[in-house]
């Protein structure tokens, strides 16, 4: 039995990419290595909770897992947010690259994402940040898949205990390079003063051109009807014992950019996102009503 786990939320997340590479026809991201990376055991774990309405448990061993059952739950609450930021922030990370010789990227929280291994420019190196038993679990499913990277580092923080820039330079990072660093689904777990606190050491740690992207929920997030679909995915992480408590105002997140000497570029409204990356679609799946994406950059 494996002793090292990853987040609930994060197996949802990889589960939504995994399911949609594998069954959309109408793809908004194609993370084709994300079942491999999940294993069959955790897909199937992560699937059953889907299927069981999210209640940790109360699924017996034998129970086999209907895809065509989760569906709804899929589309409605865990597909939409995942599955375009991204298509987003790979997006804005390949514009960057464009621009420089070399380039770092770097993702805060990466879970299980896969981009290290997707990655096809060499001219991009990466760096992995996460919880030491996400990366240790990860690690352990790298070496049963026999995959290899040269290009991707892991960086193991605990941020009850360990600094990240400390941790980045230990592992190979550069300062002196450009950098792109990524910070998915990490605000709404957050005060803003606790993600202005990553934001600072990123600005303190780089000394060449630099691009941040990240998403967060809005000041709308909590004033909804508790039957409302933005309300009703915060019942369900709260379930999971991961509870989402941050929202922003867009005009806080951007000064608080300012602050630390990043100009906002890119700012992805909910329409905007949804014309980007749903419109047209016959499975009624849609962009969430609360969630913004935004780059800033310090050149």
């Amino acid at each position: 039995m494996r002793s090292h786990t990853t987040s609930i939320t994060a197996n949802l997340c990889s589960f939504a990419r995994a399911y949609h590479s594998s069954f959309s026809r109408e793809k908004i991201f194609d993370d084709y290595l994300s079942f491999d990376l999940m294993g069959k055991d955790l897909y199937e774990k992560t699937g059953l909770l889907i299927q069981n309405k999210f209640q940790k448990e109360t699924f017996g061993r034998n129970e086999t897992l209907c895809s065509a059952s989760i569906v709804h739950e899929l589309v409605e609450y865990i597909e939409p947010i995942p599955l375009s930021r991204i298509a987003f922030f790979e997006r804005e990370l390949q514009s960057f690259a464009k621009k420089f010789e070399h380039i770092q990227y770097v993702i805060c929280g990466a879970g299980l994402d896969t981009f290290g291994f997707r990655n096809e420019n060499d001219n991009i190196t990466v760096f992995e940040i996460d919880h030491p038993s996400t990366q240790a679990f990860k690690k352990e499913r790298i070496q049963e898949l026999e995959w290899n990277s040269r290009k991707l580092h892991f960086v193991p923080v605990d941020f009850s205990k360990d600094d990240m820039n400390e941790k980045l330079l230990a592992n190979g990072f550069k300062p002196e390079l450009p950098t792109f660093f990524s910070i998915p689904g990490v605000s709404y777990y957050l005060t803003l003063p606790v993600l202005e606190s990553t934001i600072n050491k990123i600005g303190s740690l780089c000394k060449a051109q630099t691009m941040v992207c990240l998403d967060f929920p809005d000041e709308t997030t909590h004033k909804r009807p508790l039957t409302d679909r933005v309300s009703v995915l915060a019942q369900i992480t709260e379930r999971l014992s991961e509870k989402m408590t941050g929202t922003y105002k867009v005009s806080d997140i951007e000064a608080m950019l300012k602050r630390h000497k990043f100009t906002p570029e890119s700012h992805f409204t909910p329409v905007d996102i949804q014309k980007a990356f749903f419109k047209g679609r016959s499975d009624g799946q849609r962009a969430f009503e609360n969630v913004h994406f935004i780059t800033a950059k310090n050149f």
